[in-house]
C-alpha cells in the first residue's frame, strides 16, 4: 500500500486523532500529516487515509469517522472513536513494526484494544465519566504512564536507565508546562466570560469571542439561567452544552436530538437552518457556518430545552 497522505482534522484535538497520528506515522513514515476540514482532502483517495472527520467509517476505502449517524459500534455496542478503528484495521500492523513476535500479536494486540484503546474511545464519546470508570483508567494515570517509559526487565544494557530517565524528562516537562500554562489561562479566561455573563444578562446563551474554559466562571457568578455557549471557531461558529460538573458528561441541557450525528444538508434539513453544518453525536456541540446561523441554532436548542423542562 502507497500512502502519501494522513489526513485528519484541523482546529482544537482530542487525544483520538492524536493516538491514531501515532499509529499511522510509524507505518507510513513518508506520508504526509494534513490537518484539514476541506472535503478536498477529506474525501477517500486511494493514496491517503481519513481519519476522525469526513462524515463515514468504510475501511476498505481508508476512510475512518466515527462521528456520523449511525456511529460505528463494537460488537457489544460499545462506541469507536477514530483511534479504535484505526486500531482494529492497523494495530497488528503497529505490533508487527514494533517487533513483537508474531505469536503474541493477538494477544497484545486484544489486550492494548482492552486496557488502552476502549478507555480513550469511551471518553472522547461521552459514553462514560471519568470519575465512574474506576479501575478501567487505572492504567492511564499520569504516574503510570511516565514510569512506563522506564526500561523493559530484559534491558540490561549499560546505562539503560539513565537513558530512558533522559528520554522521559522531555516528555514529563511537557506536561508540567502544560498544566501551568492552562491553569493559567483559566485566569484570563475567567475575566472574560465574567464580562461575557454581564453582557447576556438573562439570556440563556452566552457569546465568548473565543473558545474557551467557561464552565467554572458560570458556576461561580450563579449564572443558573445560561444553557448553551457560541464562540467563534476559524471561520466557522460553535454552539456548545454547558457541563453540569468537571468529572460528568451530563449537561444543563443538550442539543437536539434529531440533530445527532448529522452534517451538511441532512442537519441543515432536520435544524432547518441553512447555515448549520455539523453536530456531534454526543449532542454536546455544534458548528454552523455564521454567526446568525449558530444564534438560529441556539434558539431552537433553547426553545426544545425549556420545552422539555416544562412537559
Amino acid at each position: 500500500m502507497t500512502i502519501s497522505q494522513l489526513v485528519t482534522h484541523s482546529g482544537g484535538f482530542h487525544a483520538d486523532e492524536l493516538l491514531s497520528s501515532v499509529i499511522l506515522m510509524r507505518l507510513f513514515p513518508k506520508a504526509e500529516l494534513i490537518r484539514s476540514r476541506d472535503e478536498a482532502w477529506t474525501k477517500p483517495g486511494e493514496d491517503r487515509i481519513v481519519y476522525d472527520v469526513g462524515g463515514d467509517f468504510d475501511a476498505r476505502a481508508q476512510i475512518f469517522d466515527h462521528h456520523q449517524r449511525p456511529n460505528p459500534l463494537r460488537t457489544d455496542g460499545r462506541p469507536y472513536s477514530s483511534f479504535g478503528l484505526i486500531w482494529a484495521q492497523y494495530g497488528r500492523d503497529y505490533l508487527r513494526a514494533m517487533d513483537v513476535p508474531e505469536h503474541d500479536i493477538n494477544a497484545i494486540h486484544d489486550k492494548f484494544e482492552q486496557d488502552f484503546v476502549v478507555p480513550v474511545d469511551l471518553l472522547d464519546n461521552g459514553a462514560v465519566n471519568a470519575s465512574e470508570a474506576g479501575p478501567l483508567f487505572s492504567g492511564m494515570t499520569l504516574p503510570v504512564l511516565l514510569e512506563s517509559l522506564k526500561p523493559v526487565f530484559d534491558d540490561r544494557d549499560e546505562g539503560a536507565d539513565d537513558r530512558a530517565f533522559m528520554a522521559a524528562l522531555p516528555v514529563a516537562r511537557a506536561f508540567v508546562e502544560a498544566q501551568i500554562n492552562h491553569k493559567a489561562a483559566k485566569f484570563r479566561a475567567e475575566a472574560m466570560v465574567m464580562t461575557a455573563i454581564e453582557l447576556a444578562g438573562e439570556a440563556h446563551v452566552l457569546e465568548l469571542p473565543m473558545g474557551m474554559p467557561f464552565r467554572s466562571s458560570i458556576e461561580k457568578a450563579k449564572a443558573d439561567h445560561l444553557l448553551f455557549v457560541i464562540h467563534p471557531r476559524g471561520t466557522d461558529w460553535a454552539l456548545t452544552t454547558i457541563r453540569v460538573g468537571d468529572d460528568t458528561f451530563d449537561n444543563r441541557a443538550d442539543l437536539p436530538a434529531a440533530w445527532a450525528g448529522l452534517t451538511n444538508a441532512a442537519l441543515k434539513t432536520a435544524s432547518g437552518v441553512s447555515g448549520a453544518k455539523f453536530c456531534h453525536n454526543g449532542r454536546f456541540i455544534a458548528v454552523a457556518e455564521s454567526r446568525e446561523a449558530v444564534l438560529e441554532m441556539a434558539d431552537i436548542a433553547v426553545a426544545e430545552a425549556l420545552a422539555g423542562s416544562l412537559g
